[in-house]
């Protein structure tokens, strides 16, 4: 039934304006603006949509992935871009604020409105 639909995730924020300047000038992604939204516009095609909720609540989870080919390189452009890893009770991280093993590696961070996002590399 929704074999041929372009499927899309979303996500709410509670300050358009920062999540805009987050998503665009700190991560560097294609951003458009449309009816008081916003579309992050990922490599491959994907969209995912951001749109204002006033009694937003950060998720819980993580929202958004970005698989990477350098972790470490990856990580050095967040701190760089002024961006904190997150740091979670009963993982084993490194010095850095990344989990790995053998075949993974991930980093969480947040965006303004305190939903989690990764980057990760393996798998």
């Amino acid at each position: 039934m929704l074999k041929e639909s372009r499927a899309f995730s979303g996500f709410s924020t509670n300050d358009m304006e920062k999540a805009r300047a987050f998503y665009a000038d700190k991560l560097g992604l294609n951003v458009t603006e449309e009816n008081g939204s916003l579309n992050l516009h990922l490599e491959g095609g994907g969209t995912v949509f951001i749109y204002p909720k006033d009694n937003h609540e950060p998720a819980t989870y993580t929202a958004l992935n970005f698989p990477v080919k350098d972790i470490d390189e990856a990580v050095d452009s967040l701190a760089r871009a002024g961006i904190q890893l997150e740091r979670y009770e009963g993982i084993d991280q490194d010095e850095r604020g990344i989990a790995r093993d053998e075949n993974n590696s991930i980093a969480w961070f947040k965006d303004p409105a305190g939903n989690i996002l990764s980057v990760l590399q393996g798998g």
